[in-house]
């Protein structure tokens, strides 16, 4: 009784005429806060959340969605990776990232990668539902700083910064080297070897151009890319 409850929760007899919305977000409180936010939206309805890239992937593949409000920074999976997989299996389907972090960290490598806008979630209350509106309406959301970003990225890009070689991936372990992070942290942390994270750290240190982890975090701090 209490499953078909549930059911009935999810699904609304006006579902065809509402912006039917997957949030992927490996945090409960995030998830609720998205869907006691839009519950005053009468068109936009949250039918589905997902904690994880499997569960995620599940949900795209089983139902059809009018967009993927996806969490850059997911347990088992990067942004990255799991927006690819989406956009492989329905390019048409809108995904806005929704992220912890600035613009300047992810904003451009994801675009370049399909996703249709992104959105700090300290900026989603304002910003939330005019976001989804737009990438609804197969247009792009770009912020005021993404747009600036995307300017430079297109002006600068046979010269752009340092770190704007590195893959997400690397980037990811960039950051944790820069903010002191140790190998065997950061393996257990992004479930890969020791040997793996050592590969990585080696192979961002060749591109650029530094020679040990104190360089790192002096690259990061300056530029803004570390808390």
């Amino acid at each position: 009784m209490h499953m078909n409850s549930q059911v009935t929760t999810q699904m609304s007899p006006q579902m065809g005429s509402q912006i039917k919305i997957l949030v992927v977000d490996d945090h409960a409180v995030v998830r609720a806060g998205l869907r006691n936010f839009l519950t005053d939206t009468p068109d936009m309805h949250i039918a589905g959340d997902a904690s994880n890239s499997d569960e995620a992937l599940r949900l795209v593949r089983g139902q059809d969605w009018s967009v993927v409000l996806l969490d850059i920074s997911l347990p088992d999976k990067s942004g990255v990776e799991i927006l690819k997989q989406i956009k492989r299996e329905k390019p048409d389907l809108p995904v806005l990232i929704l992220s912890m972090h600035p613009e300047n960290r992810y904003a451009v490598q994801l675009l370049r990668n399909g996703a249709s806008g992104y959105l700090q979630k300290e900026a989603m209350a304002g910003e939330l539902v005019s976001a989804i509106r737009t990438v609804v309406s197969g247009r792009k959301y770009v912020s005021a700083a993404v747009a600036q970003l995307l300017a430079v990225d297109i002006d600068e890009s046979s010269d752009g910064p340092l770190h704007g070689t590195l893959s997400e991936r690397e980037f990811q372990i960039f950051c944790r080297l820069a903010q002191g992070q140790g190998p065997t942290k950061i393996a257990e942390d992004l479930s890969l070897s020791v040997k793996t994270v050592s590969t990585y750290r080696m192979r961002i240190l060749e591109k650029m151009k530094m020679t040990s982890n104190a360089d790192l975090t002096y690259y990061a701090i300056k530029n803004n890319l570390v808390d």
